[in-house]
């Protein structure tokens, strides 16, 4: 029997687990799939050494790299991780991303703007790179980054918001257990020109969703990204895909 797992902490929102628990019947493999919510990093390598492929989620993407034993070209480039196979690193974030937000898009969407600094938010901006967006990073931690501009939540204001056309929340307010949260961003700027995009699944729709849907925004939820993320991780880990979904 394979073994596999996700490793992360909170891990009551993900939907991990389900996809491939399906995705085990569906195809009828003989496998299974736990969650390890750990309490510090220091126990991963134990929980690794348990599994044949694992996903890691919040709050350890970058903080597993040091418990591998390669990564992989890409995923150094972005210095987060969502996927381990075999000791080593991977980052499928980035895809489920590019794929999920690119039948949105329109010609004037120029610029993004990325609320928060963290190993999902590294995936998007190396996306953004990738597509040929520019972007500007929000965060608590102001001039955390050498390849990015950084700004802090205080200076985001009507210039900020008009000038980016789409907005991503790249952190966990919204997810439980803070749904009642959202980032401090002023709302208020934004217009039916404006993309919202939340790597939130969990609930579907967040405040921060909720929000710019009164504004008139295009919105979007995380959960297409999650799924084509565990699509590619699922070719990582060695599987095939069948037509049966």
């Amino acid at each position: 029997m394979k073994r596999y797992g996700i490793i992360g902490n909170p891990l009551g929102h993900s939907y991990s687990e389900q996809y491939f628990t399906d995705l085990f019947a569906r195809e009828g493999l003989d496998a299974v799939y736990h969650p390890y919510a750990i309490e510090r990093i220091e126990e991963a390598k134990e929980v690794l050494i348990k599994l044949d492929g694992a996903n890691v989620t919040y709050p350890y993407k970058e903080a597993i790299i040091p418990y591998l034993t390669a990564v992989d070209e890409v995923a150094q480039s972005i210095g987060a991780i969502n996927v381990v196979h075999k000791g080593k690193g991977y980052n499928t974030d980035w895809i489920g991303f590019r794929d999920s937000i690119s039948p949105l898009l329109r010609p004037t969407d120029q610029r993004a703007l990325l609320l928060g600094s963290g190993g999902v938010s590294k995936a998007i901006q190396y996306a953004l790179q990738e597509m040929g967006i520019a972007f500007t990073v929000v965060s608590r931690m102001k001039g955390n980054g050498e390849r990015r501009k950084v700004i802090g939540y205080e200076e985001v204001n009507e210039e900020v918001i008009t000038g980016h056309q789409i907005v991503v929340n790249c952190t966990p307010l919204g997810m439980h257990p803070y749904e009642k949260e959202k980032p401090k961003i002023p709302y208020e700027w934004l217009t039916e020109s404006h993309l919202l995009y939340d790597c939130i699944y969990n609930p579907r729709k967040t405040l921060f969703l909720q929000m710019g849907e009164k504004q008139g925004c295009r919105i979007k939820n995380g959960l297409e990204m999650l799924l084509k993320q565990a699509d590619e991780a699922w070719r990582i880990f060695g599987g095939v895909m069948s037509d049966k979904r």
